[in-house]
């Protein structure tokens, strides 16, 4: 008997057809021999929701308050999916990330896991159960509700799958897999059979929604293979493994595009050592991740400072650099939202040359200006208008000739 941890998502679980049906698939792993456990996130769009009605009392809620707000959306949908489990006869319980033993730090909206106490979870897989934990959730030691950011209960079932060493951790998505780019925008994107933890790591961080970035980490950390699948089908999906031959032969593996950001210009910024470490220092210390960043030529005796973030942070970091504006004696800043970060991810980039070079090709093919570039050893990203952003990545894809890209052959999911 095998051991299996199960994600599924808030589209597998948005009402009550789709829980009987993630209750049948469950049900059916037990079957064939082995111990399940399902980690659930909230109904649909119950998160949304809920922060929505959070904004109609205040725009600037206790970061406390709304972890005790947004966490109930999960309790109630493994309570749903164990009752359905048990209408299919077997024996089943739900645990929230409370009872299942997660402990996280107290950075509430964001929080990260410090340790699991699985004692109660291997006591119900001892009695041969079925267990439903509540994904995104945690809770501090001083027993507060936190919860682990956008997409966090992929997170908590890679942390399960490593504290019970589990075989596989398999997450479930309304795709089939990871694609060469998003198959909404790119008809003709591939569907890979295998790519690697730092490859997916690149395209989590670069807008690819399907996995939250520190779920590939913590998996790729602790060796856990992943393997990417829809809730609405059975077929074979993607696995997120070390990387084989295959992946370091393919120059670029997909392309990645985030509407998300913000590009915030610092203009006039006193030109003297230890001012970017002031302003960034800062932003670091409020937990508010920094992505491109350039330092403009000087003038004088000021220069300016473009950096991007998330857009969810927007309103931490105005405040933040507001007070910077006037302790450091910055002339302005201007935030642009109407900005999209396009990227290309490949294991094979770092020894093939001009690859950069022919993606700036294919976004001038399309009269598509470039307002800032970052790379590393396996991305390039550039920075260009929101407007742009799907033909973009269409000329990327097909520049790259993505839509032929042979699969991995490492076996089905």
């Amino acid at each position: 008997m095998g051991l299996i941890v199960q994600k599924y998502g808030g589209t597998s679980v948005a009402n009550p057809d789709r829980i009987k049906k993630v209750a049948e698939r469950i049900v059916k792993r037990k079957h064939e021999g082995d111990q399940v456990v399902a980690v659930v996130s909230a109904l649909g769009n119950t998160t949304d929701e809920l922060i929505e009605l959070s904004r109609e009392i205040t725009d600037n809620p206790p970061k406390r308050e709304y972890d005790m707000l947004v966490s109930t959306g999960e309790q109630v949908s493994v309570a749903l999916l164990a009752m359905a489990i048990n209408e299919l006869g077997e024996e089943v319980i739900s645990l929230t990330g409370s009872q299942v033993g997660i402990i996280t730090d107290d950075l509430h909206s964001k929080a990260q896991i410090l340790k699991i106490d699985s004692s109660r979870l291997e006591k119900e897989l001892s009695k041969d159960k079925i267990v439903v934990v509540a994904g995104f959730q945690g809770v501090t030691i001083n027993n507060d509700i936190t919860t682990l950011g956008r997409g966090g209960s992929d997170t908590t079932a890679v942390a399960l799958a490593t504290k019970l060493d589990a075989e596989v951790c398999e997450i479930y998505t309304d795709v089939d897999g990871i694609y060469t780019a998003d198959p909404r925008t790119v008809e003709a994107a591939s569907k890979l059979k295998g790519i690697s933890y730092d490859e997916m790591l690149e395209l989590a961080n670069l807008g690819a929604q399907v996995l939250q970035p520190r779920s590939v980490e913590f998996a790729k950390n602790y060796g856990i293979k992943l393997a990417v699948r829809s809730s609405f089908n059975h077929k074979p999906g993607t696995y997120v493994k070390e990387v084989g031959k295959l992946e370091k032969d393919r120059v670029v593996t997909g392309v990645a595009c985030s509407t998300d950001d913000i590009k915030i210009s610092l203009i006039g910024v006193p030109d003297r050592p230890g001012i970017a470490y002031q302003i960034f220092e800062a932003l670091a210390e409020a937990s508010i991740n920094v992505d491109m960043i350039i330092q403009n030529v000087h003038r004088g005796e000021v220069n300016d400072i473009t950096f991007t973030i998330d857009d969810e942070n927007l309103n931490e970091a105005k405040a933040l650099l507001d007070k910077l504006q006037n302790e450091l004696a910055i002339e302005n800043i201007v935030y642009d939202s109407e900005v999209a970060k396009v990227s290309i991810v490949g294991a094979g980039m770092v020894t093939n040359p001009g690859v950069a070079a022919e993606m700036f090709e294919a976004l001038a093919s399309q009269d598509i200006n470039i307002e800032m570039i970052s790379t590393s050893e396996i991305k390039v990203s550039c920075l260009i208008n929101k407007s742009d952003a799907d033909k973009a990545v269409q000329a990327i894809h097909d520049s790259f000739d993505l839509g032929n890209v042979e699969e991995a052959s490492d076996g089905n999911v």
